[in-house]
């Protein structure tokens, strides 16, 4: 009803509470809003043809063409090979296993700017809901044990992507370094090696499109075969202390040895080689 709510005779209270006196007495009413007139399309084209082929929608032209709909004898073949691997290589799921500062550059892969997302890339924090894990930074032998039980309970088929100098050969710790695995191949099998100290979130994309590239070419004799045959790592897991350690060569034939299972993972060190550092601080107190 306009500024005006109420009329006694002819003075008008408005919403100021300022009183006005008028001859005459009428009601103000507040007009709509005028618009740009809109008229049905079907006046301006020919026909129905003509309404349907205006307002359809047009289709990406980077995706590949569907077939005609319209077709009643259209089939899609396939084999359940090729579908399994294209339902696999458009659902990764990564388990994101950071240790330094490669996860810092794959925290940004998750913003708006890179968008990894459109990959169909959803991240998760459970090793049995994740068939692609990823180790970002440096592997110390105390985290050997926990990235091996985070692989084994990933479901098959499951894929490992090696991001950084550190986690693919030890990086700057892999010369003078007593705890530094050099390589995480050492433990797990790798599918993608991704070099850098950090890699850039573009290179990190690249190796996603690689391994997505890898999914499409596989087969299912390959997926059931083991993927591993030797580990230089197991649950309990031996290392020998000797003049090696600035070298960055393991005592291969001391990894290779068979140990009873046990549950948990611990190091374990021959007895005889505390004989020769009784003089250090740390082996002592390692021992107690």
């Amino acid at each position: 009803m306009g500024y005006e709510f109420q009329c006694i005779g002819y003075i008008y209270l408005y919403r100021s509470f300022d009183s006005r006196a008028y001859l005459n007495c009428w009601s103000s009413l507040c007009m709509a809003k005028r618009s740009i007139g809109m008229v049905s399309a079907s006046g301006y084209l020919g026909g129905r043809e003509e309404v349907e082929n205006f307002i359809k929608p047009m289709r990406n032209p980077i995706e590949s063409p569907l077939p005609n709909r319209t077709t009643p004898n259209s089939v899609i073949s396939t084999t359940p090979n090729d579908m399994s691997n294209w339902a696999r290589l458009t659902s990764l799921w990564p388990l994101l296993y950071g240790t330094s500062c490669c996860s810092i550059e794959f925290a940004s892969l998750i913003g708006s700017r890179f968008d990894f997302d459109r990959y169909g890339l959803v991240p998760r924090s459970s090793p049995r809901q994740a068939d692609l894990i990823i180790t970002a930074g440096t592997v110390t032998m105390k985290m050997a044990p926990s990235l091996v039980r985070l692989y084994e309970q990933m479901p098959e088929p499951r894929y490992v992507i090696a991001m950084g100098a550190c986690t693919i050969t030890g990086g700057m710790f892999s010369t003078d370094s007593y705890s530094t695995v050099r390589g995480v191949d050492k433990l797990i099998p790798v599918d993608v090696y991704l070099p850098g100290c950090p890699p850039k979130p573009e290179v990190i994309i690249d190796a996603i499109t690689k391994l997505r590239e890898k999914i499409a070419r596989e087969i299912y004799e390959d997926r059931t075969e083991p993927q591993q045959v030797k580990r230089y790592f197991a649950r309990n897991h031996r290392f020998c202390v000797g003049h090696s350690i600035h070298t960055g060569n393991y005592d291969q034939k001391l990894l290779h040895q068979s140990s009873e299972p046990r549950f948990g993972s611990t190091f374990k060190i021959p007895s005889g080689t505390f004989g020769k550092y009784e003089s250090s601080v740390s082996f002592q107190e390692s021992r107690n």
